[in-house]
């Protein structure tokens, strides 16, 4: 049996940021499709906007789930969500423009066995065990799958694993060259599993927030997103390359400061304190 304990009163209802989270998350990814119609690669920063939005989702299904006393548990269900959820990803890259869709439809279905297994299997006896890990399940999928799209410029499984290099002033085909083939998921994964277990793990307690914590999750999204824009130079154009890092950085650069914001406006007091000195002299 396991009792649950409420984390913060007030704030949106986990429903409303679920919705928002999905949607939000689908349209953006679907949104970096426009490096297809329009033969650019500009538009492949919103995958990485797409992640910072499921990002978010996550981050406060994991404070749902955790208000049943697994305060511990926290950084385990960031590295189920991604675990599962670059399962889900891989498999989903081979149905096209479908990708999204079909990766939110199988990290669905491994988040219900794994929450059952965990639930009924190993007795946890949560509730809302099996619902949440089919959430971060997913949020797991779109959040790969949107940070792939951002370095690659596309969610396509033959773009993602095919990439190109030239010899002797030849072109020619180089899988060790792509996202994938080049283990760039590998980064996206750590970036991923804990830009979405940090936020609430930071701001657990009683005095926790959901606005704060919000933010804090927005701006671990957006981080995640400098890292990956950086990668993408690699990948994509010089230009759509820099116009992803500019978002990356001005989207930080701007939740952070209201990180700081909610945190002083939360905290008893605030003090600015100086680096401690070492005292000199020998040991």
């Amino acid at each position: 049996m396991s009792v649950k304990i409420e984390a913060s009163e007030g704030g949106r209802p986990h429903n409303e940021i679920l919705g928002f989270g999905l949607i939000g998350s689908l349209v953006c990814i679907y949104l970096t499709y426009l490096n297809v119609l329009t033969g650019t690669e500009i538009f492949s920063f919103f995958g990485g906007l797409g992640a910072v939005i499921a990002l978010a989702w996550g981050s406060d299904t994991i404070k749902h789930l955790c208000s049943y006393g697994l305060g511990t548990g926290v950084p385990s269900a960031g590295m189920i969500a991604f675990g599962s959820g670059v399962i889900a990803m891989l498999f989903a890259t081979k149905f096209g423009i479908a990708a999204p869709v079909a990766a939110l439809v199988i990290a669905a279905l491994l988040g219900a066995v794994i929450g059952y297994v965990s639930d009924k299997v190993v007795s946890m006896n949560i509730p809302v065990m099996v619902i949440s890990l089919i959430e971060l399940a997913i949020v797991g999928a779109l959040t790969m799958m949107g940070l792939a799209a951002m370095a690659g410029g596309s969610f396509m499984f033959a773009d993602l694993v095919a990439g190109s290099t030239t010899v002797f002033g030849i072109e020619i085909a180089s899988y060790g060259s792509s996202v994938i083939g080049g283990s760039v998921l590998a980064v996206i994964f750590i970036l991923g599993s804990i830009a979405v277990q940090h936020p609430f793990n930071a701001c657990l307690g009683p005095g926790e927030q959901q606005d704060r914590t919000l933010m804090l999750a927005a701006e671990c999204g957006f981080l995640s997103m400098i890292g990956v824009a950086v990668i993408s130079f690699a990948f994509i154009g010089f230009g759509s390359a820099v116009v992803a890092l500019l978002v990356s950085i001005i989207g930080w650069a701007y939740t952070y400061m209201e990180y700081i914001k909610l945190s002083r406006r939360d905290a008893y007091d605030w003090l600015d304190a100086k680096p401690i000195h070492e005292p000199k002299g020998g040991a």
